[in-house]
């Protein structure tokens, strides 16, 4: 007898919370005087020569001292140079935040994702953790969360995550996005295609130096059983990304 069980999940997104830890570390001895100081530590280059005519000018489009220079004319401009700030910045941001499994059955498995992004700058890396329950009923009963990776089986309890692109039981989640210069990636125990896993308070993704922008998309399993009681099913997901400075 086919049983559906209705759900509504809630993926991380009720509680956010971006922690951003500045510690000393150990770095080298910034190149500055009484009177001089490079924010942007950057040497050689082009010297200090300028080239221009009487429509372009071209000023210090690399190294050198000055550091920075536009070229331009009526209807073209470059700017160059080191203009960004030293200041190290941490930014993450919940892109998909809520989703809905609709009728979970005991013959198939439900899947979903949702999103998340981070641009760390000027740091060391970072990592992110998950903390929460697997989705749970109004009467108590809680879906069996996945403590060890494994593939989905259908008949049985599972509730798993990853951050990567699966092909079962369908295709759906995506590897992480490194379009604008991303360094992060998804930890090894919620990186394997097709392998799901949920252990509240683990790191699922990290990078190791300062990184660009990358998107993390999180693929999202639910197995029941047959006799997994029939109700509403909710639950909350808390992200953290901490900046290892």
């Amino acid at each position: 007898m086919r049983r559906n069980i209705r759900s509504v999940f809630i993926a991380g997104v009720v509680v956010i919370s971006c922690l951003c830890l500045l510690q000393a570390v150990s770095q080298a001895d910034p190149l500055k005087s009484p009177n001089y100081e490079f924010e942007e530590q950057s040497l050689g280059g082009t010297g200090l020569n300028n080239s221009q005519s009487a429509n372009y000018q071209g000023a210090e489009s690399a190294g050198g001292i000055l550091g920075l220079g536009d070229s331009a004319s009526t209807n073209f401009q470059i700017k160059t140079g080191n203009i960004t700030t030293n200041d190290p910045a941490l930014a993450f941001a919940i892109t998909a935040p809520s989703i809905s499994f609709g009728s979970f059955s005991a013959g198939t498995a439900t899947v979903s994702t949702s999103s998340f992004e981070v641009l760390d700058y000027t740091s060391y890396g970072y990592i992110v953790q998950i903390i929460g329950n697997p989705p749970s009923s109004v009467a108590g009963h809680t879906i069996t969360a996945m403590s060890t990776t494994g593939v989905s089986q259908t008949g049985i309890e599972q509730f798993g995550i990853n951050l990567v692109a699966n092909t079962s039981p369908v295709s759906v989640g995506a590897n992480p996005n490194h379009g604008q210069f991303g360094f992060g990636s998804a930890s090894s125990n919620y990186g394997t295609a097709n392998n799901y896993r949920y252990v509240s308070g683990e790191t699922i993704a990290s990078a190791p130096k300062s990184s660009g922008l990358t998107i993390y998309t999180i693929s999202y399993l639910v197995n029941v059983s047959s006799v997994t009681p029939a109700a509403q099913y909710s639950t909350n997901q808390t992200l953290i990304c901490t900046g290892t400075y």
